[in-house]
């Protein structure tokens, strides 16, 4: 990515008033990547701003004391478009994924960059680093960082590209994890990162309410095709039983992958205003982005997402077991 980074540079030199943004229900690979960048860029001299769609999730906050990332409110930040000179779009390549900021960012004069590891891009920016080898956005943001400058890698920046590269290779047992991120890793550590300190925070501070949630899933659990597909419902009267929201459900999909037997696993949520959210995952040879961009979604190979709009649970849940059968081996 020798080319797309020394690219980068070239039009860093020429801004001064950059914004930062990602997905909607950002993940720590978002959140992270967007702090990391907004501390590296703050060195030399340029005003950042980091705007999402959403707020920082509970588990997330303790990455951002200083409150640099803002969600996202029309009346106050849509002014910041009409005067930047960069906007740089982590973790996500298409801008519906943006939600309400997506507007903003597409109509703004300003050059636009995507820096993702996902498949499969939308055109709407200036030019893009991708990488869709790589493990997390974290991973390219290390490499774009330490090529900008080799001593940039202070401590904080360590902390939020780890939690970045942690949460997304699953506690590093994802297919992608490989030697060399393991020694990015080794560098963070290096630089300061504490992986215990930033697991506990991510993973080890539920509330009790997020636990009962995930106890009514779990209990609802079901099989289909002979126990190699599982999956999970999660209602909005559960939400309401529970005092929850969506963000909770984080980190649940994966407990329909651990069943014994199970190569796919899926997880459906209700949301407001009539639209569900599905959760894709697989093992093996599965490409199960492929069964998410059948209803509007994508991703990875083995993990991936959708939204459907105007949906019913006993409507699509049907839909969708019947259309994973010819993903399954």
């Amino acid at each position: 990515m020798t080319k797309e980074f020394e690219q980068f540079r070239s039009t860093l030199a020429a801004a001064k008033n950059v914004i930062l943004t990602t997905h909607i229900n950002p993940d720590a690979d978002g959140i992270g990547c967007e702090l990391a960048l907004s501390s590296y860029l703050r060195t030399i001299g340029k005003q950042v701003s980091i705007l999402n769609h959403n707020d920082t999730p509970d588990n997330l906050r303790f990455l951002d004391p200083q409150h640099q990332v803002l969600q996202f409110d029309p009346s106050k930040h849509s002014n910041l478009f009409k005067s930047v000179d960069l906007i740089c779009v982590l973790d996500t390549n298409h801008p519906d994924r943006l939600a309400d900021v997506k507007p903003f960012v597409l109509q703004s004069k300003a050059k636009k960059v995507c820096i993702d590891h996902h498949l499969e891009p939308g055109a709407f920016a200036d030019f893009y680093i991708l990488d869709e080898a790589s493990t997390a956005t974290g991973e390219i943001l290390f490499k774009l960082i330490t090529f900008l400058d080799p001593k940039a890698l202070t401590n904080e920046i360590a902390e939020y590209l780890y939690a970045a590269i942690m949460t997304d290779t699953g506690s590093f047992r994802y297919p992608k994890t490989d030697p060399e991120i393991h020694h990015i890793i080794a560098r963070l550590i290096e630089a300061g990162a504490d992986p215990a300190a930033i697991y506990q925070s991510i993973y080890d501070q539920n509330s009790p309410q997020r636990l009962r949630l995930l106890g009514m899933i779990l209990a609802g659990l079901k099989t289909e095709h002979s126990g190699r597909v599982v999956y999970l419902t999660v209602t909005r009267k559960m939400f309401t039983e529970t005092g929850t929201s969506e963000t909770d459900t984080d980190a649940f999909v994966p407990y329909a992958l651990s069943v014994e037997g199970s190569i796919v696993g899926l997880m459906f949520t209700e949301l407001e205003n009539s639209d569900i959210k599905i959760s894709f995952r697989s093992k093996g040879d599965i490409h199960i982005n492929k069964l998410a961009q059948e209803f509007g979604g994508n991703g990875h190979q083995h993990a991936a997402g959708a939204r459907v709009h105007n949906a019913n649970l006993e409507d699509l849940v049907p839909s969708v077991l019947e259309k994973t059968k010819k993903y399954i081996p």
